[in-house]
C-alpha cells in the first residue's frame, strides 16, 4: 500500500507479498514466502542504516503503540492519522478493532483500538510522544514500546558476521499469536492469472468473505461458522471418496486410525465440511493442538511460530470446483484431511510443535531452512511402516495424483537427515522428484531437536504447557524451577516402575 500525505508519494505500509512487487507466480509454498521474507529484509535492513540527526548518527528501532480513539468517527481517524504523517517514521503494520472495554459499565463500546508497528529513530519517537500527549484528548496512548533486548524476554538479538544486530519479535504467551497474522496476499486467486479461480468473480467473492471471518478472530473466540454450499460441498465429496480409496494402503496407520476416530466423532464425512471449532474440539482432546482460523498463507515466522504453542493456522475456504484434485494454496480439504488427523495424533504433535519452538528467534536463514524442513516431513514426507512405505505428509494425503506418484517407483527417495533435508532443493511447479524417508516419528522427533541445538540462539526456550506460554532459561533461578519439577516428575515415575515390580509385573521399555 501506498500513500501521499505529505504531497510526495511513499511508502507507508509494508508492501504486500504479490506479482506487482515481485513475488513469483507460482504454488503458493512456505519455503518460497521465508526466501521473499529474508530479501525483503535484506533491502529494509540496507534502507534503514544509521541516519545523522543533529549531527548526530542515530539507529533506527522498532517501536509498538498502541492508541485508542474515543470515538470511531472518521475524524478522529483521520486525525491519529495525521499525527503520524511526519518524515522519518515508516508504518511496518497497522490494525484496528473495537475497544475492548468501555470507560465505564454503562457506556458501550463506542471506541476504537489501533496497534501500530513503526520504524523510526528515537528522535522522531519522541516527538510523536509528545503530540500524541498533547492532542485534544481524542487519543488515549496505552503503550508505547520499543522491541526490548532479550532480558525483557520479547526478542532475541542475533549478531550477524558484519557485526550488526537484528531484534526478532516472537510470542511469549499464546495469546499474543493474535500479532502472528501477517499475509502474504489476502487471498490468492486475484494475484495469479494461472490460478483456477481467477476469472471467477463469484468464487474471489466467496473467498474473500471468508477471509473476512479470519481478519476478525482473536484468541479465546470461538472460530466463527462458515455455511458452504451445497456447490462447495459437492467437491468436498468427491474430493474426499478419491482419496478415501487410497488412504488404506498408501496412509500411513496414524493418519488411518484417527480419520476413523474422526469419521465415528468428528463429523467427517463425504457429505458435509466439518466446523472448524468442532474439530479443534476434537484435536484438544487428543493432542493438544487447536485450529486458529487465518485468511491465507501467513508469512513463514509467523506460521511456525504458531506451531510452538499447538496451533494450527487454518483456512476455512475450498479450492475452485473446476480443479478439485489439486489446488495452488492450501485450502480446508488440504488441513482437515492432510493436516487434522496427524495432528492429533501425540506423537506426532510433538514433533510439529518441535518445529515451532526451533523457529523462535533464529534468523532468516535458519527460517527458510525449518521450512523447507517442514515442507519434506510435515508437508511431504514419507515414513517405513512394516517394511513398506507410507506417506505421513499433509501435501501428499490431501493430492491424489501426487500421494499415487510419491509411492510409486518414480521418484528418489532418501533418508531424513536434518542436515541434508534443509538445503534440498524443492519443487513447486509439480510433484517433487525427491521425497524423504523416516524410520519412525520417535527417530525425526530425536534428529529435530539434535539439528535444532545448532541453529544460533544465545538461550533455550521451554514450552509451560499449563499456562500456554514461553520460558527463556536465561537465569539460574528459572532453570532452578525447571528442574525441581523435573525431578517431581522423575519420582512419580520411579514410584510407578517400583510398584509394577512389587506386584510381579513384567515390563519393558519401548523405544
Amino acid at each position: 500500500m501506498a500513500a501521499s500525505m505529505n504531497g510526495t508519494a511513499k511508502p507507508l505500509f509494508r508492501k504486500s507479498y504479490s506479482i506487482e512487487y515481485g513475488y513469483k507466480p507460482r504454488k503458493r509454498t512456505l519455503i518460497a514466502d521465508a526466501e521473499f521474507d529474508r530479501e525483503q529484509h535484506d533491502v529494509e535492513q540496507h534502507k534503514h542504516q544509521p541516519i545523522n540527526y543533529d549531527g548526530e548518527t542515530k539507529e533506527e528501532c522498532t517501536y509498538t503503540i498502541l492508541v485508542t480513539i474515543k470515538n470511531k468517527k472518521s475524524a478522529s481517524i483521520l486525525n491519529l492519522i495525521s499525527v503520524f504523517n511526519r518524515d522519518g517514521l515508516n508504518v511496518q503494520h497497522m490494525e484496528t478493532r473495537p475497544t475492548a472495554s468501555s470507560p465505564t459499565k454503562t457506556e458501550s463500546p463506542i471506541g476504537l483500538d489501533v496497534f501500530m508497528e513503526v520504524i523510526c529513530t528515537d528522535k522522531v519517537m519522541d516527538d510523536l510522544k509528545r503530540d500524541l500527549f498533547q492532542s485534544d484528548s481524542k487519543f488515549i496512548v496505552k503503550n508505547i514500546k520499543t522491541h526490548a533486548p532479550v532480558s525483557n524476554k520479547e526478542s532475541n538479538k542475533i549478531n550477524h558476521e558484519n557485526g550488526t544486530t537484528d531484534i526478532i519479535w516472537f510470542p511469549m504467551s499464546i495469546w499474543e499469536l493474535d500479532r502472528c497474522h501477517h499475509l502474504h496476499t489476502d487471498y490468492q486467486p486475484d494475484m495469479d492469472s494461472r490460478h483456477p479461480g481467477f476469472s471467477d468473480k463469484a468464487y474471489r467473492a466467496r473467498r474473500e468473505h471468508i477471509a473476512g471471518v479470519a481478519f476478525s478472530f482473536r484468541h479465546g473466540d470461538a472460530i466463527p461458522k462458515v455455511e458452504y454450499t451445497p456447490d462447495e460441498i459437492k467437491t468436498w465429496g468427491l474430493i474426499y471418496r478419491q482419496l478415501s480409496k487410497l488412504y488404506p494402503t498408501a496412509a500411513c496407520k496414524q493418519h488411518i486410525h484417527v480419520l476413523e476416530i474422526l469419521e465415528k466423532e468428528g463429523g467427517f464425512s463425504e457429505k458435509v465440511i466439518p466446523q472448524l471449532e468442532d474439530v479443534s474440539r476434537f484435536m484438544r482432546k487428543r493432542s493438544g493442538f487447536q485450529l486458529r482460523p487465518c485468511a491465507g498463507l501467513l508469512s513463514a515466522r509467523d506460521f511456525l511460530a504458531s506451531l510452538a504453542f499447538r496451533v494450527f493456522q487454518c483456512t476455512q475456504y475450498i479450492r475452485h470446483p473446476s480443479s478439485p484434485l489439486h489446488s495452488p494454496e492450501p485450502d480446508v480439504v488440504h488441513e482437515l484431511l492432510g493436516h487434522v488427523p496427524l495432528l492429533s495424533d501425540p506423537n506426532f504433535a510433538q514433533f510439529s510443535q518441535d518445529i515451532g519452538l526451533a523457529s523462535l528467534g533464529v534468523s532468516d536463514d535458519d527460517i527458510v531452512k525449518l521450512s523447507t524442513l517442514y515442507w519434506f516431513t510435515i508437508e511431504f514426507g514419507l515414513c517405513r511402516e512394516n517394511g513398506q512405505i507410507k506417506a505421513y505428509g499433509a501435501g501428499l494425503l490431501s493430492s491424489f495424483g501426487e500421494l499415487q506418484h510419491a509411492l510409486s517407483p518414480t521418484p528418489q527417495i532418501k533418508p531424513f537427515e536434518p542436515e541434508t533435508t534443509v538445503i534440498q532443493e524443492y519443487q513447486d511447479e509439480d510433484y517433487q522428484q525427491i521425497y524423504f524417508l523416516a524410520e519412525t516419528f520417535e527417530d525425526a522427533k530425536e534428529k529435530l531437536r539434535i539439528y535444532a541445538k545448532s541453529l544460533k540462539r544465545p538461550y533455550e526456550l521451554v514450552y509451560d504447557a499449563h499456562t500456554q506460554s514461553l520460558r527463556i532459561l536465561d537465569n539460574i533461578k528459572v532453570i532452578h524451577d525447571l528442574s525441581t519439577k523435573l525431578k517431581l516428575d522423575m519420582d512419580v515415575l520411579e514410584h510407578a516402575l517400583d510398584r509394577l515390580h512389587t506386584n510381579g509385573i513384567n515390563f519393558k521399555i519401548i523405544s
